[in-house]
């Protein structure tokens, strides 16, 4: 079996809904930045580099193509064909299999969220299928396991014989393409399609450091096992925003309250601008920019175009945020602090908080919202307006 043709299958036709936290919320998780490439360009990368890889097949859900023709790095030394995915997993690798050529007797198939995988551990699979008609790596279960009910240890399990499987799973490919054909229920892996068709599956050994981008803080643990392997040292970036907005009539009418943070606080003048003038939201927007070196908020917004005229400042913020996921960034917590003789900020901060954090997307623990006065002195002391500053810390994901 050594010299037959290889191909390999990435499933990145998924939403990723359990990483829908933060920046995550923004782009799918297979198409996330981590360690200057996304996600899925890890994978590509090495299936591209490994002697026994003569195709690849990437799966994508329809709506993706042009950001993946556009954004994602598809090597240029192999066969890349992009296939439309299903709403399901098993939909979409059957679809994945039915577009390898005929020439090819061999796949391996691989979640497109887990970036960490190894030539190493490509061989190893490609090897055991020499003699496996199916082989998977797989770690052994090493913890304790419990079965639990309402929060309490009922019983606990045997972990002998257990593992924790992973991808790539590797099969011949008429077996793996009966298999799917057959196949009737929504599996959890193409290994549980092949055993519901009778295939014995090897297992090799796998990588503790194989993991799934499943939650948020997967991102974390595998920039870190990256940052490790490189001797890499985590970019940090931290930026500060000033703004300054002045009480009085505004043009459009809204003059019986003040918009601060992305809420309105009643008052007895509106707050001047050319926005709806958040004070507060526009230091935060400028903080971004800073950290990210992209200029400040009139140069993204300027004030001498009309369309900008009495809009809301979270169009602003949103652009900054999104900014700093193009760039692979996370937010990893923001300050602003208000300062002001009225209205009052403590009865409405935790809005405040609530509101900047829903459109930042982070949680709500990593946004501080509070106000001092000046003692009666300058501007904010006569009760003329009020400052804002604020506070934004980056991470490089």
């Amino acid at each position: 079996m050594q010299n037959q043709k290889t191909a390999a299958i990435i499933v990145a036709a998924g939403t990723g809904t359990r990483a829908a936290s933060g920046r995550y919320r923004i782009l799918p998780k297979q198409y996330q930045t981590l360690a200057s490439k996304l996600v899925i360009d890890h994978s590509l990368l090495q299936f591209a580099q490994h002697p026994d890889i003569d195709h690849i097949v990437l799966v994508i859900r329809p709506q993706d193509r042009e950001f993946v023709s556009t954004e994602v790095t598809l090597p240029d030394n192999i066969p890349v064909q992009i296939v439309d995915g299903g709403a399901e997993r098993d939909q979409s690798v059957g679809a994945g299999l039915q577009a390898i050529p005929d020439e090819f007797s061999r796949v391996l198939i691989h979640d497109g969220a887990r970036p960490m995988l190894t030539s190493t551990l490509i061989s190893r699979v490609c090897d055991a299928l020499n003699t496996s008609a199916a082989a998977a790596p797989a770690v052994p279960v090493t913890d304790a396991l419990w079965r639990g009910c309402d929060g309490v240890v009922r019983e606990t399990v045997d972990r002998s014989g257990l593992w924790r499987a992973q991808t790539p799973q590797g099969f011949h490919l008429s077996v793996i393409r009966a298999a799917h054909a057959n196949n009737t229920t929504i599996a959890a892996d193409d290994v549980e399609v092949a055993r519901a068709n009778g295939v014995e599956v090897q297992i090799v050994l796998g990588d503790e450091d194989n993991i799934k981008i499943t939650h948020p803080q997967d991102f974390r643990r595998a920039e870190t096992l990256l940052s490790k392997a490189k001797d890499e040292p985590m970019d940090i970036r931290v930026g500060n925003g000033y703004d300054v907005h002045r009480f009085g009539q505004r043009d459009d009418g809204a003059n019986d309250h003040v918009v601060i943070c992305g809420v309105k606080v009643p008052h007895d003048q509106g707050m001047l601008g050319h926005s709806d003038a958040d004070v507060g939201m526009h230091a935060l927007t400028d903080a971004i920019y800073g950290a990210l070196a992209e200029g400040d908020i009139g140069q993204h917004f300027p004030p001498s175009d009309m369309k900008w005229k009495n809009v809301e400042s979270h169009i602003f913020l949103s652009h900054a945020v999104e900014l700093v996921a193009r760039k692979g960034f996370s937010i990893s917590n923001m300050d602003c602090t208000l300062v002001c003789e009225f209205p009052k900020i403590g009865p409405v901060s935790n809005a405040m908080r609530e509101r900047l954090a829903e459109i930042c997307g982070i949680d709500v623990d990593r946004v501080s919202v509070k106000a001092t006065t000046s003692e009666k002195l300058g501007f904010t002391g006569r009760g003329e307006g009020i400052a804002s500053l604020a506070t934004v810390s980056l991470i490089k994901q």
